[in-house]
């Protein structure tokens, strides 16, 4: 398991699987593979029955860091990290503090359910960057919230934050910043007090082919990312972002 994830199981049967690189909780291919093997692990537990996702510091996770002092992402392998998320059986409820950005949306995704606060904001952001979007988001994005919201935020890469979100279907429950973590617990609670057979049973239903579109999808993202990352206007997109201003793309 990562070093970046803690994991802690209560006598409810709900455990907190926390991120834990504040204050931005950047993704990396090491933490989505090791997010997988702790989904995979926690499957196996009998004594877990559901799920919280959340992150410690400012942001939930505020997707790549493009920085230099970035690490390495072997593109395939954290999608593929991605896909084994998506191919977990126990139900997820992610707590969205601050941002959900880029990769970032793309991982509280592949939750159930999203609990907010007012302060959250998401983002599709990558043509912003001169990029394709990624992580199953191709998928995902426009079946919650439908194609023409989709393809708006992929269009436009602005920032939905937390009580527009929540209108949108983006998070399904809004509260005070200080209330985030406990109300998640409290719902993940609520799942848990059902039969878990059933609940697996009827999350596999729900979800059905998902998986395997997410992981036909991503090979796709991937193809158009690689080739995109060869123009200037990708350079262009991290240098603008890096100094928070507003991108001149040129087309090449």
């Amino acid at each position: 398991m990562s070093g970046d994830i803690e994991v802690s199981v209560g006598e409810d049967f709900v455990a907190t699987v926390e991120i834990c690189k504040p204050p931005n909780n950047f993704f990396s291919t090491n933490l989505i593979s090791g997010l997988a093997d702790t989904f995979e692990r926690l499957d196996q537990d009998d004594a877990v029955r559901v799920s919280v996702l959340c992150s410690q510091g400012k942001h939930f996770c505020a997707g790549a860091d493009f920085s230099g002092d970035s690490e390495g992402n072997d593109t395939l392998g954290l999608y593929a990290g991605a896909v084994r998320i998506f191919r977990c059986a126990k139900p997820i409820i992610a707590a969205i503090q601050g941002a959900a950005i880029g990769g970032g949306l793309g991982l509280a995704l592949t939750a159930d359910f999203r609990i907010a606060a007012p302060e959250s904001r998401f983002s599709a952001n990558f043509a912003r960057l001169g990029f394709h979007q990624g992580f199953g988001l191709s998928v995902t994005l426009p079946e919650l919230v439908g194609q023409q919201v989709s393809r708006e935020m992929f269009f436009t890469g602005r920032r939905v934050k937390g009580e527009e979100a929540h209108g949108l279907g983006l998070c399904d429950q809004l509260v005070p910043l200080e209330q985030l973590r406990v109300t998640a617990l409290t719902f993940a609670q609520e799942i848990a007090k059902s039969a878990p057979l059933a609940v697996e049973s009827i999350r596999k239903t729900l979800r059905g082919d998902l998986a395997d579109r997410v992981e036909a999808i991503t090979l796709h993202e991937a193809a158009e990312q690689a080739r995109l990352v060869q123009t200037e206007d990708w350079k262009e997109g991290v240098e603008a972002s890096a100094q928070r201003r507003d991108p001149f793309f040129r087309r090449k």
